[in-house]
């Protein structure tokens, strides 16, 4: 009967979805690696160890309740401080500078570790249990303990986003929209958070005036690469910029466009992208699948982030709501932002998509994630005639 009881509260359907993505996954790289230009490496092998690897994350974060991972949120929050730390500090023969960033260490035997794919997920636990606290110590809510709220959980989000945004203005991106998707749901009034997400669409509006017409400003007071500006003049005008920074972009078009409805077919590829296998992977997708492949691979997303929303509304533990809602935030805009700048809705930043993409940091963060809510649906019980639904075994 506990075998039985421990069965049925398994996910069943997230796990359903992971392996049809690592079917997908596997499948485009495939595509993707046939053009030579990666000579004898196998990508598709390397990506089904690290979701063997990710496979295993998960059998150990499952039997961790959440109560464990609300006590451990500081202590994971400050080792991902100290370790983008250490990546900045660390000498080029650990964490080499590649195409002008200092992103990765570089592990003998293994290959590369991202830290900030680690990072968003303690990040996540830390301003959940931030949160949690804040809400259990204030026995009147007002505009002044909101407002201490939101100050609190911009000055826990500014330590990594100022560490990470100078060399990874992708993962700053998703960092800020965990913490816009955390703002949503913490309780904070209306009236605070309509007046901050209107000053950020008008700092945003500032900052596009000044890399349009003034990028010198930026470049001296905001120390932004160059490069990161022709990410935005490539977006705006691609056939400009198409043998430089929209090359990508421009060759990302023809694939997609190219595909059609239901596309060219498995490995009948004929356009040439660089990188393919990592951040262009929807392209390949597109190009082989057309329309229909497309929007297979969007609506699993869709289903994806719907079964997420239901797992975090189903529990009534608040902190095991805002896990689930960083999640769900990150996932939506890694999903958004990738696909969105393969057709030229938005600038080209360098996001994977999700479980799609080559990667072993960007799976392993993300199949963490995952364990974070297969362990909040493995603990989680409901009971008839019961106001407690959330019961840790």
């Amino acid at each position: 009967m506990n075998n039985y009881i421990k069965t049925d509260r398994f996910d069943w359907t997230l796990t359903l979805l992971l392996f049809l993505f690592f079917l997908i996954s596997c499948v485009a790289i495939y595509s993707a690696q046939a053009t030579g230009q990666y000579g004898d490496k196998n990508f598709v092998i390397m990506q089904v160890f690290w979701y063997i690897v990710g496979a295993v994350i998960i059998s150990i974060t499952i039997f961790i309740d959440s109560y464990q991972y609300k006590k451990l949120a500081w202590i994971l929050y400050g080792f991902g401080i100290f370790l983008l730390v250490t990546l900045a500090l660390a000498p080029e023969s650990i964490a080499p500078e590649r195409n002008g960033s200092k992103n990765w260490f570089v592990i003998p035997g293994i290959g590369t570790i991202q830290p900030s794919e680690f990072v968003k997920i303690f990040l996540i636990l830390a301003l959940s249990r931030l949160t949690v606290s804040h809400q259990e110590k204030v026995i009147e809510k007002t505009l002044r303990t909101d407002f201490l709220l939101l100050l609190k959980l911009g000055l826990v989000t500014a330590v990594p986003l100022g560490l990470i945004i100078r060399e990874d203005l992708g993962t700053a991106l998703v960092i800020i929209s965990i913490l816009s998707g955390l703002i949503l749901v913490s309780g904070i009034s209306w009236k605070i958070i309509v007046s901050l997400y209107g000053a950020g669409a008008s700092l945003v509006a500032v900052i596009f005036y000044l890399v349009l017409n003034k990028p010198e400003i930026l470049e001296k007071y905001l120390h932004v690469q160059t490069y990161q500006f022709y990410r935005i003049y490539s977006w705006i005008d691609p056939v400009t910029y198409s043998s430089g920074s929209s090359y990508h972009l421009m060759k990302s078009l023809s694939a997609i466009g190219s595909g059609l409805i239901s596309g060219k077919g498995f490995k009948n590829g004929e356009v040439y992208i660089p990188e393919a296998h990592t951040d262009f992977i929807f392209s390949v997708i597109g190009e082989e699948y057309g329309f229909i492949g497309g929007s297979v691979v969007i609506s699993l997303y869709f289903l994806l982030i719907y079964h997420l929303i239901k797992i975090s509304l189903d529990t009534n533990d608040h902190f095991n709501t805002y896990v689930c809602t960083g999640i769900i935030s990150m996932i939506t805009f890694h999903v958004f932002q990738n696909i969105g700048m393969t057709i030229q809705v938005l600038p080209i930043t360098g996001i994977p998509l999700p479980f799609i993409s080559y990667g072993g940091s960007s799976l392993m963060g993300n199949m963490f994630a995952m364990g974070l809510v297969y362990s909040i649906r493995y603990h989680h019980r409901s009971y008839m005639f019961s106001s407690e639904n959330s019961i840790n075994s």
